[in-house]
């Protein structure tokens, strides 16, 4: 069984929904849920927030955490969880704000990808530093990301 397969089915027993809040991945988790039969009973939306303004007005990430720590910052991630959930409506969800290449545009770490995860009214954040190609690397943070709700749901 997949993780995106284990996740949908552990959702629907619990009577759990999820979204998603993608920036660098680009929308990889919603598709990876959505490709298991059955998961219209538990995947709300997957918001794509590319760039800034777009994590601001989809899921209310503040202008001031945007300015402070950058879009690329665990403080990001986690408002984008936590907003996620909220506007969806949704009991979990998973967030992506990272570097995926070939240049970060602004000298900072290629690979530096934090990921979040709300689930049942908490929050955890985990700061990554994956290796590869652009596509490895969208893959890896897509993988983890989705290991990371299948570890709270165990």
């Amino acid at each position: 069984m997949t993780t995106e397969e284990f996740l949908v089915h552990a959702l629907s027993r619990r009577k759990m929904t999820v979204t998603t809040v993608e920036s660098c991945t680009g929308g990889m988790i919603a598709a990876m849920l959505t490709s298991v039969p059955g998961s219209s009973e538990v995947f709300k939306r997957g918001f794509v927030t590319y760039c800034d303004e777009a994590k601001h007005e989809m899921v209310g990430v503040r202008r001031e955490t945007l300015e402070k720590y950058t879009a690329v910052s665990p403080q990001t991630a986690r408002e984008m969880a936590e907003g996620g959930a909220r506007e969806a409506g949704a009991d979990c969800c998973l967030s992506v704000t990272g570097y995926a290449g070939p240049d970060s545009g602004g000298g900072e770490m290629v690979g530096l990808v934090y990921i979040g995860c709300f689930c049942n009214g908490e929050t955890q954040v985990e700061e990554h530093h994956f290796a590869g190609d652009r596509a490895g690397i969208r893959a890896q943070a897509a993988e983890r990301a989705l290991n990371i709700l299948k570890e709270k749901l165990e």
